[in-house]
């Protein structure tokens, strides 16, 4: 992964963290459910776009030293077993 992919990375991930931290707050303090919701909605998309974002480094390092290095046949499978657990 390239470093700055890996730095945003993290950059999400705290982000990510912060904001759970913030919903269970909320939930100690017993605030309106919709609220709530709205805001585990805003996690599940934070940790979509971290998703998206590893995926992309992946493909732009680790698929490509792979398939330089002979291991092409590793490759798909990991790539086809990413895509079924995905789904």
């Amino acid at each position: 992964m390239t470093s700055d992919i890996h730095t945003n990375a993290i950059k999400r991930l705290a982000y990510i963290e912060g904001h759970l931290n913030g919903v269970r707050k909320m939930l100690e303090e017993d605030r309106y459910c919709v609220d709530i919701l709205k805001q585990t909605h805003a996690i599940r998309k934070a940790i979509e776009k971290l998703e998206a974002l590893l995926l992309d480094g992946h493909l732009q390092t680790c698929v490509v030293d792979g398939i330089q290095q002979g291991r092409a046949e590793q490759i798909i499978d990991e790539l086809r077993s990413l895509y079924t657990v995905g789904r």
